[in-house]
């Protein structure tokens, strides 16, 4: 899935983020492909990775890859509810499951 590559569902505020940010377009492909989600309380949806998505990227793309990447690997993306990604950006603290 390229949802970021073809601008289709991702705000120009989540745009500006990612490029603020220095979050690659692929990063946000993954997310929205191997991502775990929680509701975010307000409608939307967070997405980021997990271990267990993060074994899942591994077994598709390769665990060196992953490996070169992990410093990207600590990104979370805020998706609404009809699917537009509406901001991005690094996670410094632990996402509670509720």
């Amino acid at each position: 899935m390229t949802l970021h590559s073809e601008n289709a569902g991702v705000s120009r505020h989540a745009s500006a983020r990612t490029q603020q940010r220095g979050i690659p377009p692929l990063i946000l492909d993954w997310l929205i492909a191997y991502g775990e989600e929680q509701p975010d309380h307000h409608g939307a949806r967070v997405v980021y990775f997990t271990k267990r998505s993060r074994q899942r990227i591994g077994k598709d793309v390769g665990d060196i890859i992953v490996r070169r990447l992990h410093e990207f690997l600590d990104t979370y993306a805020v998706i609404a509810s009809d699917g537009c990604v509406i901001t991005c950006g690094h996670r410094f603290k632990k996402i509670y499951k509720h």
